[in-house]
């Protein structure tokens, strides 16, 4: 008896391992917080691509917009734990719980809801103008704006989004004020800049490298700790008299409680996508590098990064949607 039992518990040890090596065994949702045309959403097409040859599944993007990414946060973070839902998030996904936070509202999601399974890549954001306006140096730009006070507009991923946070922290160091027209990701966000309707963004240097290179808009300065390598005659603040430091990164996250075998698989699969050829030739022509970081060095980067943009949303205080 006792051997059949021994017998049996080996069996059913050795069925639960094959079924977590067999993951995954159907196809996968990667969704990305915002609409199509952001940093997010081309960092994670190329990203799921990739992914789709190592895992030999589909990985399909679903974008899942509103409230400047938290609608698509949450519903990762409360999905079902068991990898078959991604999420690729940017840097807002922190901030998003500390400006519900600083309103008394109950957060739609919290960053111990996910697990980080890698990075994909940072890069700071791009102050860039409609072609129509009459600046192209960042001392033209505050002269403007000091100008005509409240008249110059921006366009941004949302409140708190990934790209209202560098702006404010630019008007807050240059005391201007401008009006604050929010979207629901960074592609609306260009569109409103391509359109005329607002007069700048903040804008990711892969989401606006075709539009810069069109003509349809113009580069000012960079949030960068250094010169983009891409956009080498782009200046940055700190160039400029501003200690002002921002970068949008995109990252892949699963639900914190997603088990762990599933977790490497999905680690295992991103480290290879990021070497593979193809994705790498995909980055490059959108002028996007590739910061890899694997999960632990990822968590503490995300935890560093998280310290730093919540000391910048009390900085900015209430902003008015």
């Amino acid at each position: 008896m006792k051997r059949i039992v021994f017998a049996l518990i080996a069996a059913l040890t050795a069925a639960g391992a094959q079924a977590q090596d067999a993951f995954p065994s159907r196809a996968m949702t990667m969704i990305v917080p915002f609409p199509p045309g952001g940093v997010a959403d081309i960092t994670g097409r190329p990203t799921a691509a990739a992914m789709e040859k190592i895992l030999r599944h589909p990985v399909t993007i679903t974008n899942r917009p509103g409230a400047g990414g938290a609608v698509g946060n949450a519903a990762v973070a409360n999905a079902k734990p068991d990898g078959y839902t991604m999420l690729m998030a940017l840097s807002s996904i922190s901030v998003i719980p500390e400006a519900d936070k600083l309103f008394n509202r109950k957060p739609a999601y919290s960053l111990d809801q996910l697990f980080p399974v890698a990075l994909i890549s940072a890069d700071p954001v791009i102050l860039v103008v409609h072609p129509s306006l009459p600046v192209k140096t960042l001392k033209e730009v505050i002269a403007l704006a000091n100008k005509r006070p409240g008249e110059l507009s921006f366009s941004s991923s949302g409140v708190y989004g990934a790209l209202h946070m560098p702006m404010e922290m630019f008007l807050h160091a240059a005391n201007l004020k401008m009006r604050h027209v929010p979207t629901t990701g960074g592609g609306p966000a260009i569109t409103q800049l391509l359109g005329g309707h607002v007069t700048m963004t903040a804008g990711g240097p892969a989401a606006i490298s075709g539009h810069v290179k069109a003509g349809k808009m113009r580069t000012i300065v960079s949030w960068g700790a250094e010169r983009h390598p891409n956009y080498p005659d782009v200046p940055t603040f700190k160039e400029q008299g501003y200690d002002i430091v921002y970068y949008i990164w995109a990252g892949l996250f699963v639900p914190a409680a997603t088990p762990a075998a599933v977790t490497k698989v999905l680690r295992d699969a991103v480290r290879q996508a990021v070497a593979d050829p193809e994705f790498k030739s995909q980055m490059a022509k959108l002028n996007s590098p590739i910061n890899y970081l694997d999960a632990p060095e990822f968590a503490k980067y995300l935890e560093a990064d998280a310290k730093r943009l919540a000391a910048v949303v009390k900085i900015v205080g209430k902003v008015g949607k």
